[in-house]
């Protein structure tokens, strides 16, 4: 028997796009005129071809467009891509819940899915019975689930409320019952979504470290996140869709870095405002200690921003730069007032080279705001949001910043610069 428990060959899902003009206000001759309107368009349509031209304003969208790959028993995977890639496509086929347009898919054992809030339960019933429930669905008997119910009410913690109709639960507790349903019955294939994001920091937590014993145990788990220190920490092997195509498999480090690169957006989309001939910033790019571009750091390691501008008539200007979590939420911020530095005029390119020593921070991502400007912020000669992006790893368990610290926070930075001759 191969160990290759899901094969996937050549998938596609097509959906069509049906577009309707509405209009912000419809008055009475408004109806008559389209009535008759739509009354000639029909009255043609009984005279004319299929092929007239007079159709249905409509458009084809391929969610997922020849999609291949293999996995293999006990793998731990990573879904990772854009909005819209096609990652919650790629697993309600796999779940058997949409059928794909063309292509074939082989699984090996039983699947369970957690793809939203609420699947699989049935409002009206308890959480004792959709326990039950979940279990036949899986095809496990009663005296399997039985023997896995003590387990599963302790993971979810939901005692008290065992015998409430599910219906009048939140979502965070629906989603501790899904998944302590669908990760303690004993699946094949494990299949879980962004819905773990509806959790709180703990649960999360214990998901994420049950999913990596039941990979352990030998079982397959397919897991969709945004978050890209849990990809990290819980995979070994990473798939990057893009535009509803594979990107890449393979190493999970590797795929992190190649969603974020896909991702990046050139600086010309992303500024804000930019003043002719006035210091302009042309790229920049992150380095770790050792002085090599990466996209990704552990929490809490020092790290340089590197930062060329050009200056062609030898302006006076200073550096601002605004960090960010994923969420937008603010870290800290760099002026050269804030640590003392003088502003910049040399003329022609400049490179500056800023060593920063972070806090550590349980973030998934941290974004760059940069602009160049007068001294002190009162006027910025360029603006970009969102400038860089940098996947944030955590190295182990000991960070010790909380997630929303005051802004700004201390961070120590030192600037350096040389002009580049061309």
């Amino acid at each position: 028997m191969s160990d290759t428990v899901i094969k996937v060959e050549n998938l596609s899902k097509k959906y069509i796009i049906r577009h309707e003009q509405r209009e912000r206000y419809t008055a009475l001759r408004d109806v008559m005129t389209s009535g008759v309107k739509n009354f000639g368009k029909k009255l043609l349509l009984s005279f004319m071809p299929k092929e007239s031209g007079i159709t249905a304003s409509k458009e084809d969208f391929w969610a997922l467009k020849n999609v291949s790959f293999e996995i293999k028993q006990g793998e731990r995977v990573g879904i990772i891509g854009r909005n819209g890639a096609g990652k919650s496509t790629l697993l309600k086929i796999l779940s058997r819940i949409t059928e794909p347009t063309r292509g074939r898919v082989e699984l090996e054992g039983r699947v369970a899915s957690l793809l939203e809030v609420g699947t699989g339960f049935h409002p009206e019933l308890t959480g004792r019975e959709n326990i039950f429930l979940n279990g036949a669905i899986l095809g496990m008997t009663r005296v399997e689930i039985k023997r896995k119910f003590d387990e599963i009410v302790a993971f979810a913690e939901i005692e008290k409320f065992l015998d409430t109709p599910v219906k009048r639960y939140s979502s965070g507790m629906y989603v501790r019952l899904a998944f302590a349903v669908a990760a303690h019955l004993e699946p094949e294939i494990l299949i879980v979504d962004e819905v773990l994001a509806v959790g709180d920091a703990q649960f999360q937590k214990k998901c994420l470290g049950k999913m990596e014993e039941v990979g352990k145990e030998g079982r397959t788990v397919l897991f969709v996140s945004h978050n890209m220190s849990a990809v990290s920490a819980l995979c070994n092997k990473g798939l990057v869709l893009l535009d509803g195509m594979t990107h890449f498999i393979g190493d999970p480090s590797v795929a992190i870095s190649s969603y974020l690169i896909s991702g990046t957006d050139s600086f010309y989309e992303l500024r804000q405002m930019r003043k002719d001939n006035m210091p302009m910033i042309l790229k920049a790019w992150i380095e770790n200690e050792a002085g090599e571009k990466v996209i990704q750091l552990c929490s809490g390691a020092l790290f340089y921003l590197v930062i060329e501008i050009e200056n062609p008539d030898g302006m006076q200007f200073e550096i601002f730069l605004s960090f960010w979590d994923n969420l937008r939420r603010p870290l800290w911020n760099f002026t050269h007032a804030m640590h003392g530095l003088d502003s910049l005029s040399e003329v022609g390119k400049i490179r500056s080279r800023i060593l920063f020593q972070p806090p550590k921070l349980t973030i998934s991502e941290m974004l760059v705001d940069m602009a160049v400007g007068q001294k002190g912020g009162g006027r910025y000669y360029d603006h970009i949001i969102n400038g860089m992006k940098c996947a944030i790893i955590e190295k182990n368990e000991d960070v010790v910043m909380a997630r929303f610290p005051e802004w700004p926070i201390f961070c120590e930075a030192k600037l350096s610069y040389e002009v580049i001759t061309v």
